[in-house]
């Protein structure tokens, strides 16, 4: 299954915009509390054109099963694809902790992802060294609050994934 190319959108001030709010306190408090609850429907309804946060950045559901209590749970969580692989980054707002997801992840790597183009299982891992280097200077240019989320999260190296189609 091909993956969908996300082309980055330049900088423009809709960007900025969505940005500068996003980043704000009243942006990260509905990022953390509305926007789980209303993303899974809106990116589902609109075919992963749409989120909560508008038509950029791209938005997914990944759909995991808890670590420990075994429950399927969804996440809507930004990303972006490098070659066929769909990148994810465990960036947890900047907090000094991974996100639930990664841990349920890292315990059972096949999940399912749904967003514009993407709809199947795939299998994650990791990425490290000079390749989760390479694809977080990607990230912080895509997303310039990446390098204030790397400044909050403290010691905690902020974790990358890499979803291939599981075919």
């Amino acid at each position: 299954m091909p993956i969908p190319r996300v082309d980055f959108v330049p900088d423009n001030a809709a960007k900025r915009a969505i940005a500068r709010f996003a980043f704000s306190p009243a942006g990260q408090w509905a990022l953390r509390n509305v926007s789980p609850r209303i993303d899974p429907v809106l990116i589902r309804r609109t075919g992963g054109r749409l989120s909560s946060v508008g038509p950029w950045p791209r938005f997914l559901l990944l759909t995991h099963t808890g670590a420990k209590s075994g429950i399927e749970r969804t996440t809507p969580l930004l990303y972006f694809t490098d070659g066929n692989r769909v990148i994810l980054i465990a960036s947890n707002y900047g907090g000094t902790r991974h996100p639930a997801w990664y841990h349920n992840v890292k315990a059972d790597p096949t999940v399912t992802l749904y967003g514009a183009g993407i709809d199947g299982q795939f299998v994650g891992e990791e990425v490290t060294g000079a390749e989760r280097d390479r694809l977080w200077g990607i990230a912080k240019q895509w997303l310039a609050g990446y390098d204030r989320y790397e400044a909050s999260a403290g010691d905690r190296p902020i974790p990358l994934l890499a979803f291939t189609p599981i075919e």
